[in-house]
């Protein structure tokens, strides 16, 4: 049950327009779920996303910030979102350099809230 769960938010974050890859990644880095549009090193994106989440969320509290919503990595064709989705989760994704950020970034938002609801 808890498998198709995971498959079903990666499909609902996939279908996002302006989505080109994604994966629902523990806080511990492990891949739980994805769905990438090319080749990379899977272990390493999952256990980079979460320390990157999780050095974001160490400085937000240092500098006293009340909610952490994300962390954007801008490149000059894609860009990376980081997320949390609940207390075990967080989704990283790769978006297309065409796409509306704040649209994409306020449905991953609302997907990320279903996710920390369901699991």
């Amino acid at each position: 049950m808890l498998k198709e769960k995971i498959t079903a938010f990666v499909e609902m974050i996939r279908s996002i327009e302006g989505v080109a890859a994604c994966a629902l990644v523990s806080r511990d880095g492990i891949i739980a779920g994805r769905s990438f549009d090319r080749d990379l090193n899977e272990p390493w994106f999952g256990a980079l996303s979460a320390t990157i989440l999780a050095s974001a969320e160490s400085v937000g509290s240092i500098i006293k910030m009340k909610s952490l919503k994300s962390v954007v990595i801008r490149a000059q064709d894609s860009s990376i979102v980081v997320m949390g989705a609940g207390d075990n989760f967080l989704i990283a994704a790769i978006i297309t350099d065409k796409a509306d950020t704040e649209k994409v970034h306020t449905q991953m938002l609302a997907v990320a809230q279903k996710i920390g609801e369901a699991i």
